[in-house]
């Protein structure tokens, strides 16, 4: 019996996660994943499989801004600033947040945050 990965670890929950959390056009999921360097979010509406909106630390518009933070908690939170605001931009104000398989905590927990003191619902 070999060791499992991390890797297969967070698929595991992923699917998990999963299950339960389905984006509407009335309430999308907010889909968030990490890498070692960089944070992505996305908006996702699963009944017509659109993402509706993104911003991730590599976006061009936060690159001044975030600078060598993409894969820290205060790039974390630039990157919820601007997808809470982009999402309010689109009307929508209550979203389902899809973790990814990751754990709640750190830079996921930063970003939701930023995100949710921009007005968003989760």
């Amino acid at each position: 019996m070999g060791a499992v990965s991390s890797g297969k670890r967070r698929l595991k929950r992923k699917m998990r996660v999963r299950k339960r959390v389905k984006g509407s056009s009335e309430k999308p999921r907010l889909c968030v994943f990490r890498s070692g360097k960089h944070i992505y979010a996305q908006l996702i509406d699963d009944t017509t499989g659109q993402t509706l909106t993104a911003a991730s630390s590599l976006s061009k518009d936060l690159a001044s801004e975030i600078g060598k933070n993409g894969g820290n908690k205060k790039g974390a939170a630039i990157v919820g600033k601007a997808i809470g605001a982009a999402i309010l931009a689109k009307g929508i104000t209550k979203i389902a947040f899809d973790r990814n398989g990751f754990l709640y905590h750190g830079r996921l927990e930063s970003l939701s945050n930023a995100a949710r003191e921009s007005g968003l619902q989760f």
